[in-house]
């Protein structure tokens, strides 16, 4: 009988404990928050500390506060860099381009620029998206990194930026060579010679120029033997000019044999058509 008499006075010990312990806590985090109104030097420190401990958001919120307030000081400077570095960290990419270009427009000649151009293409390079989506972002991110290789020719990042420039090319090489594969699968040959063909043009040092080569003498082939007697002429021909480009771009291919076959099957079939009357004309039928 004593336990029980004594038990709801020892639960309602524990919750004070408990609240007591949450109230501290909350406390506690609540001091390490930027709060509007403090100096700025306490409020740049706190946001550094909150950056250094990867809470980003809280931090962000800081140092936009520090670059409001504290515009013309060196505190707001700095804060704009992490400003950008806290977006960037926290994925938020849209707002990281945002702020790394407002640090370029505001302070031009501060050392940091170079690795904030740097940065501000890496924020459109993480945006780019799968290939089979638009890809405004990929065109954007291969545009700075460019302009920043041309700009900084000895940077430390110069090797990386050419890197994610192959990455990113391949990306659209894929894009036009996969436009070319949909047309080819719903036997719109011509369109999809004109896609392998911007494929190998546009791209002509990605993965997919020599496989979009390949296809496209294999597509003139079949185009041609599906298309009426006064046009096949002209559309074998076309796989052999095809040919004639892949052995000046891939001389040493390991599918030269392949396509070897391919040239022998085109001209095969063209020694043995009628010749053209002259009334005939060539044309996209």
């Amino acid at each position: 009988m004593i336990t029980k008499e004594i038990r709801p006075y020892k639960m309602r010990y524990l919750s004070i404990a408990l609240f007591s312990t949450i109230m501290l806590f909350t406390a506690c985090k609540n001091k390490d928050l930027v709060r509007p109104g403090e100096p700025i030097e306490v409020a740049y420190d706190k946001s550094v500390a909150l950056f250094e401990k990867g809470k980003y958001g809280d931090a962000a919120y800081g140092f936009n506060l520090v670059t409001r307030v504290g515009r013309g000081t060196t505190f707001a400077e700095d804060a704009q860099f992490f400003l950008a570095e806290s977006y960037y960290n926290d994925k938020q990419y849209i707002l990281a381009a945002s702020e790394y270009e407002r640090y370029i427009s505001y302070y031009p000649r501060n050392p940091k620029r170079e690795e904030v151009e740097y940065k501000r293409a890496l924020c459109y390079y993480q945006q780019s998206p799968r290939y089979r989506l638009d890809q405004s972002a990929t065109g954007r991110a291969i545009e700075l990194f460019q302009l920043f290789n041309t700009k900084y020719p000895n940077s430390e990042f110069v090797l990386e930026s050419a890197s994610k420039i192959d990455e990113l090319r391949n990306k659209l090489a894929r894009k036009n060579y996969e436009s070319a594969e949909f047309y080819l699968r719903t036997d719109r040959f011509l369109a999809a010679t004109i896609y392998y063909d911007q494929t190998i043009d546009k791209y002509p040092e990605s993965i997919w120029a020599e496989r979009a080569l390949i296809k496209q003498i294999e597509t003139f082939i079949t185009y041609a033997d599906r298309s009426i007697d006064s046009k096949q002429l002209e559309r074998y021909s076309m796989a052999v000019s095809s040919y004639e480009k892949f052995i000046q771009l891939f001389p040493q291919s390991e599918n030269r044999e392949k396509v070897e076959a391919l040239y022998l099957e085109a001209t095969e079939k063209i020694s043995k058509l009628d010749p053209p009357s002259s009334g005939d004309s060539l044309g996209s039928n």
